[in-house]
């Protein structure tokens, strides 16, 4: 088997429990607060990890105190670091999980999501199947360096994540991902919002009644299946849109498409679960399943993600999810 290339950004998380959110000028008590490792390159490569699935975790790691962290738990956990170490601070990204475990973040970017062209150099490429890009790399200047090597390789599949910083992408970053035909990873609120739908409360109020009992023929909003239109379009490969308790809804490049259900579960913390659904979409399709499987196993890990505080899953944890 061929490995997956994984390329981002691997951070401190500083993660803060707290009633709410404040509103401006207001004092709130926090409950607790955590370090932890995090990243969106992190998150997704953790999963493939866990499967047994090999992969390289293509993240540069700075210096500073969230650097030495960095450093200090991936050599604990023997992950090695494959870029040398760039003069610069690393960053870190603020958790702030309410009670209802919805998660809000504040990113503190550094080294962690610039790259340099010459790195590229240290991939064996000859043993790569696939790479995994976040967008939050591609909205920096050094952004264009990560799209002139897969321009490089059109033999890869790509999967592309670029979350809710999409529209703050360079829009010459985005056509040239978008020309390489990737495998594209968003949730409902990104997917509507880039393609410019929105739920109106009726819209709203009908599809999550929909999402709830979808029917035989996995039923969605018409918004919804509109916006996967338009990004195959773009995209000319598979659309997978994350619906949080309601499972995902996946369109093919042919445009047939279904809801996926998702998987009962007690939500803790949300953090990491859309990057460990991606994960475990790309592990399961490095081991031959078919997409809908794989997205059906990725609901199941992504629920049991959502009930643990954190990012992602305990070693011990993931075996008991037979995947």
């Amino acid at each position: 088997m061929k490995q997956a290339l994984i390329i981002g950004s691997t951070v401190v998380d500083v993660t803060v429990r707290l009633p709410r959110l404040p509103v401006t000028g207001e004092d709130v008590i926090v409950e607790s607060q955590s370090m932890s490792l995090g990243g969106c390159a992190y998150n997704v490569s953790e999963i493939l990890r866990q499967s047994g699935v090999p992969y390289t975790l293509f993240s540069p790691v700075g210096t500073g105190v969230y650097g030495n962290y960095v450093r200090e738990h991936l050599k604990r956990k023997q992950i090695p670091i494959l870029i040398p170490a760039p003069a610069a601070d690393n960053g870190c990204c603020y958790c702030f999980v309410e009670q209802s475990g919805e998660r809000t973040f504040a990113a503190l970017h550094g080294a962690e999501y610039r790259f340099e062209g010459q790195w590229f150099s240290l991939v064996k490429s000859s043993s790569v199947e696939c790479v995994y890009v976040c967008g939050l790399e591609l909205e920096e200047d050094t952004g264009s360096v990560i799209l002139d090597y897969l321009e490089e390789h059109p033999e890869y599949t790509v999967y592309f994540a670029p979350g809710p910083r999409i529209s703050f992408i360079p829009q010459r970053n985005l056509e040239r991902m978008f020309s390489l035909s990737p495998i594209l990873h968003l949730n409902g609120d990104e997917a509507l919002g880039y393609t410019g739908l929105t739920d109106s409360p009726e819209d709203k109020k009908a599809g999550d009644k929909r999402a709830e009992n979808p029917g035989p023929e996995g039923r969605t909003p018409d918004n919804l299946r509109e916006a996967a239109v338009r990004l195959t379009a773009l995209t000319r490969n598979h659309v997978i849109i994350t619906l949080g308790a309601h499972g995902a809804f996946h369109m093919e490049p042919s445009g047939k498409h279904a809801l996926i259900p998702g998987c009962p579960a007690r939500q803790v913390d949300t953090t990491g679960a859309g990057d460990s659904h991606l994960g475990a979409v790309i592990a399961c399709r490095m081991k031959g399943y078919p997409m809908d499987k794989a997205i059906r196993t990725a609901n199941r890990i992504s629920a049991a993600v959502v009930e643990h505080a954190g990012s992602g899953l305990e070693d011990e944890d993931f075996p008991r999810l037979n995947v």
